[in-house]
């Protein structure tokens, strides 16, 4: 068992749909995770005769709200992700510029409420030639920074099921997530309750950090 005083060093690889769903990645309704997932895996990566991955677009250009994650080192706790030589991309946040680029269906519950609609990220490192090399999935434990012990490696045989969906009503299903705008009247309640404590929420971050912290933020739970 990992001890929670002590970084992890190394994220958990996750390499199966079990996996996914046990590690609650993207789970549950409003996170935006598991589309954005699905998105990625369908049209930002393709497979060569050789079976090598590459990058359908460019991180370095900021589509798709693409920018650079800098992996810095927290004294006394070390760093969210392993040291590469490569350079790590962020992907997620509905609010940064390029961000409109993303499809309706990953955008459309992105609240300005306090919630955790635009708290899920993707990491992914680029090896030069649009060669993709790891892919991490993460979370923001608060407005700025992320959960060292929410933060999963992707196996690359795990991206490539996700491909063989046929859409996202069946991934998202295989995952027992559900897209449950009926519930929005009860959240919007709950969340105009510590709308007076909390100034900030996930959604008017305008720039991600990658300061893993464990001081989460008080939130509202969903049943």
């Amino acid at each position: 068992m990992v001890n929670k005083k002590e970084m992890k060093t190394t994220p958990e690889k996750i390499t199966t749909i079990r996996d996914l769903n046990e590690c609650g990645f993207g789970q549950p309704w409003p996170r935006h995770g598991l589309k954005l997932l699905y998105w990625f895996a369908k049209n930002c990566l393709w497979v060569n005769d050789n079976g090598d991955m590459f990058l359908a677009c460019d991180p370095a250009k900021g589509v798709f709200g693409f920018h650079h994650f800098e992996n810095r080192y927290i004294k006394h706790k070390g760093k969210l992700l392993p040291d590469v030589n490569f350079p790590y991309y962020l992907l997620g946040n509905l609010n940064s510029p390029g961000a409109e680029m993303l499809p309706d269906y990953i955008k459309e519950h992105n609240t300005s409420w306090h919630d955790v609609s635009n708290a899920d990220r993707i990491i992914v490192t680029d090896h030069g030639q649009r060669k993709f090399g790891k892919m991490y999935l993460t979370t923001h434990i608060d407005q700025s920074n992320y959960d060292p012990y929410a933060t999963f490696h992707i196996a690359r045989c795990l991206l490539k099921i996700i491909q063989s969906y046929p859409n996202l009503e069946d991934f998202l299903q295989s995952l027992g997530y559900q897209d449950n705008t009926s519930k929005q009247p009860a959240l919007i309640a709950c969340q105009m309750v510590q709308i007076g404590s909390e100034k900030r929420s996930y959604d008017t971050v305008d720039t991600d950090t990658d300061t893993p912290s464990r001081n989460c933020v008080c939130s509202c739970t969903i049943l």
